[in-house]
């Protein structure tokens, strides 16, 4: 029977750098961040007292994982604390175990995002989702050739 490895012997990825082909690494590169969360700030505005907010891109990048994965909202929040790519994704500068945000704040982001928002950045993914599946099926057929 073989035991589990202790942490000591366990060998993490940390030590190297992220895959660039990996979906989540190629999407953030295609997503227009800067234009969406303008307007993610222009229709939710600034909020200066209490608190401070989340970053939007966490926000929105959030809830584009959760519509891609199919996710609830506490997988989601649970996902992304343990994957480095999707924290990568939502413009993270390193690797935490800290979940980004309570998943009950789900709920909040759609209130405020409203329908119509949720909506346009839902046909957003969709249209970003297919750009990215075409991708890497011509990236896997060129692997093939070239094999």
């Amino acid at each position: 029977m073989t035991k589990q490895l202790t942490f000591e012997g366990f060998e993490t990825p940390f030590a190297k750098s992220l895959n660039p082909n990996n979906r989540w690494v190629v999407l953030a590169k295609l997503i227009p961040w800067d234009e969406i969360c303008n307007l993610y700030l222009k229709h939710v505005g600034i909020i200066t007292t209490g608190r401070p907010p989340i970053n939007p891109r966490i926000v929105i990048g959030s809830v584009i994982i959760k519509h891609m994965c199919n996710l609830d909202d506490r997988e989601t929040v649970e996902q992304i604390a343990e994957n480095i790519y999707m924290q990568y994704f939502l413009g993270y500068s390193g690797f935490t175990n800290e979940p980004p945000f309570d998943a009950s704040l789900f709920v909040e982001f759609r209130k405020r995002l409203g329908f119509e928002q949720l909506k346009a950045i839902n046909e957003r993914i969709k249209s970003l989702k297919t750009q990215l599946d075409a991708k890497q099926k011509d990236s896997s057929r060129l692997k093939k050739l070239t094999v």
